[in-house]
C-alpha cells in the first residue's frame, strides 16, 4: 500500500510487511579459529547471538546475546554480513510460520586466550561451544547458516566492507575470495617457534621454502589452493637441483607456480623440522614481472592468484599470531632494501595479468 491522505498512519503501518530480525557476531581466536555454540534445541552449530528485540538496535542485540550465552563482553565492530533470509529458505520446520528475516553479522574481532578460557554457556539454552577452523565449522552449520558465515568471514579477511547477501548468497559479482571459496585452517607446525634465518644457509631437498613476494604497490602476491580453497605463499620443496639454495629454490617455484619473476629473494626466518614435517623457510623478494596464468608442473594445478596487503596475507596463512610478525618483518624489508611504499588497505584483488 502507498500511504495517501486518506490512509490513516494506523492504516499504512498494518499494512507494511514485518519481518524477524537477527544480529550474530563472527568472533575468532588467535589462530582464526571461529567459535561456534551448539543449542541444545537443534543438531547443528550457530554463530553466538540471536534475534533482535522489540525497539532494540541489533548491535544492542548483538552485544546482549553474545554475553547472554557465553559470558564475554563484546563491543560489536562493523556489520560484516547482512543477510535477507526468504520465507522460502531451505531446512525450515514445516510448522513454523516464517514471515523473512534480516540477519546481521557483526566483526567481534579475535577473543583473547584468557577470555576463551572463561567462556561460560547460557544453561538450558547452549551445550557445547568450540573455535574451529571455517570448513569444519561450516560442516556442524545447516546449509544457509554455513554460508552466511563464511561470506562474513571473507569479508573481514578480505576487506570487502559489508556485503548483501539473500539466503546467504551474494547477489551481485563475488568478491575473489569468495569466488574461489576460500576458507582458512590453522596450519601444521603454527606453532612451533621460528628463528632468524642466517644468510648463507644450506638445506636439504624436501626442505619447503615459501615467500613473501612483493609487487609495486606493497602488496603481495597469495596463491589459492583450487582443490582445499587454503590460501599459501607462493613457494614449495627443495629439489637436488636447487643445490641446497632456498633463493634458487624460491625463484623457480615462483616462476613453475604463479607465472612470477623476482630478484634475488632475503631470508627472513625459519621454522625448525618436527616428525614428518620438513623445515619452513620464509624469504622476502620483489616481483619484477607476472606472466599469465599456467599450470604448476609440480602438482599439475592452476593456482588462483591474488595480491592482498601483508597484513591481509597474515589473517589468510593460518599461522597465528607468527604471520602477523612475518609480514611486519617482511614489510620491513621490502621498504628498507627496494624502497616499496607501505600498502594501503584494500579489498583484496585478483592478480591481473
Amino acid at each position: 500500500m502507498t500511504q495517501d491522505r486518506l490512509t490513516s498512519n494506523a492504516e499504512y503501518a498494518a499494512s507494511r510487511h514485518a519481518v524477524w530480525m537477527c544480529a550474530t557476531a563472527l568472533l575468532t581466536d588467535d589462530r582464526g579459529r571461529i567459535l561456534l555454540v551448539r543449542p541444545s534445541y537443534r543438531d547443528t552449530w550457530l554463530l553466538p547471538g540471536g534475534g533482535v528485540e522489540e525497539r532494540e538496535l541489533p548491535t544492542d542485540a548483538c552485544r546482549r546475546e553474545v554475553w547472554e550465552e557465553t559470558g564475554l563482553t563484546r563491543t560489536p565492530g562493523p556489520a560484516l554480513a547482512v543477510d535477507h533470509v526468504s520465507p522460502r529458505i531451505e531446512g525450515l520446520p514445516p510448522d513454523l510460520p516464517f514471515p523473512g528475516e534480516f540477519h546481521t553479522v557483526f566483526d567481534g574481532g579475535t577473543v583473547p586466550a584468557a577470555d576463551a578460557a572463561r567462556i561460560r554457556l547460557a544453561e538450558g539454552e547452549l551445550e557445547d561451544h568450540a573455535f574451529l577452523d571455517a570448513d569444519e565449522a561450516a560442516d556442524r552449520m545447516t546449509g544457509p547458516d554455513a554460508r552466511r558465515m563464511l561470506a562474513a568471514l571473507r569479508a573481514r579477511l578480505g576487506g570487502t566492507g559489508t556485503v548483501y547477501l539473500q539466503d546467504g548468497r551474494h547477489t551481485g559479482p563475488q568478491p575473489p575470495l569468495e569466488r574461489h571459496c576460500v576458507i582458512t585452517r590453522v596450519a601444521p607446525g603454527h606453532d612451533r617457534p621460528w628463528q632468524p634465518e642466517p644468510p648463507a644457509g644450506h638445506h636439504p631437498p624436501g626442505t619447503e621454502v615459501r615467500g613473501w613476494l612483493f609487487a609495486p604497490d606493497g602488496r603481495v602476491v597469495l596463491l589459492v589452493d583450487p582443490k582445499e580453497g587454503v590460501v599459501l605463499l607462493p613457494g614449495g620443496p627443495l629439489d637436488a637441483a636447487d643445490t641446497g639454495d632456498p633463493a634458487r629454490a624460491l625463484t623457480r617455484l615462483a616462476h613453475e607456480e604463479a607465472r612470477l619473476t623476482t630478484g634475488p629473494p632475503l631470508p627472513l626466518a625459519r621454522r625448525a623440522a618436527a616428525p614428518g614435517e620438513p623445515a619452513l623457510l620464509t624469504l622476502a623478494g620483489r616481483i619484477t614481472g607476472i606472466g599469465p596464468h599456467g599450470l604448476d608442473p609440480a602438482t599439475r594445478l592452476t593456482h588462483h592468484r591474488l595480491l592482498a596487503t601483508p597484513r591481509q596475507a597474515a589473517g589468510l596463512l593460518g599461522w597465528g599470531p607468527a604471520a602477523t610478525d612475518q609480514a611486519r618483518a617482511a614489510a620491513a624489508v621490502a621498504a628498507g632494501r627496494w624502497g616499496l611504499p607501505p600498502a594501503t588497505e584494500r579489498p583484496v584483488t585478483e592478480v591481473d595479468a
